[in-house]
């Protein structure tokens, strides 16, 4: 009986710690968004690839879209963190609120999987925007930019978030048109980040106080 019972324990499935099978769910979806695209997600698939049962993902997320939900949360936070780093090494208000829309770009650029996740039109459900959410922070991140830069004179006085709009609205155009090729990136000298930061050069200047007179 005891021999047996080795046995059985042997041939059970690993167990996942509560963050484990999380964790290896979000990275199972990214990696099938990336490779077949959002239309062979689902979660039967999902847990296949994580090398889990198909009731194991109903312990964190209740359906797919609340997977796809928990994915683009990850996205914001990974984003907001990268613009917060760009940021910081710019001595300037001018120059930090251009770093933050190249950072921005830059990640789009370098997470397609993750960017079209998080701007998708696969959700029937907004995603919550509460205060505290990842989306509304990253919004923050750059309002919070703008205003830093009014104040040092760099941009023109206005309503700050309908300004942040503006800004938003280019860098994330720029950032849509790359990830999805409708864009090349090697007619311009530097690539990429260089093409952003022309680009956000030319925001700054139709910002400026001298344009607003």
């Amino acid at each position: 009986m005891a021999l047996r019972r080795t046995r059985k324990k042997t041939a059970d499935k690993p167990s996942y710690h509560h963050g484990d099978l999380r964790r290896a769910l979000l990275d199972a979806s990214l990696a099938l968004i990336t490779e077949e695209g959002f239309g062979a997600l689902s979660l039967r698939e999902v847990a296949r690839r994580a090398g889990v049962t198909h009731a194991a993902p109903y312990r964190h997320f209740a359906d797919k879209e609340a997977l796809l939900g928990a994915v683009a949360e990850e996205g914001f936070r990974a984003m907001t963190s990268r613009m917060r780093e760009a940021m910081a090494r710019e001595s300037s208000p001018q120059m930090r609120l251009r770093a933050c829309g190249v950072a921005y770009v830059l990640f789009a650029v370098e997470n397609a999987s993750h960017f079209r996740v998080m701007f998708g039109p696969h959700f029937t459900r907004p995603l919550a925007l509460s205060a505290s959410s990842e989306q509304v922070d990253a919004f923050g991140v750059l309002v919070g930019a703008l205003v830093e830069a009014q104040r040092a004179g760099d941009v023109r006085e206005g309503e700050a978030q309908d300004l942040a709009l503006t800004c938003w609205s280019l860098v994330h155009g720029l950032a849509s048109l790359l990830v999805d090729r409708q864009l090349d990136p090697r007619g311009s000298t530097g690539g990429v980040e260089a093409l952003v930061w022309a680009q956000t050069h030319l925001l700054m200047s139709g910002l400026s106080r001298r344009s607003s007179d």
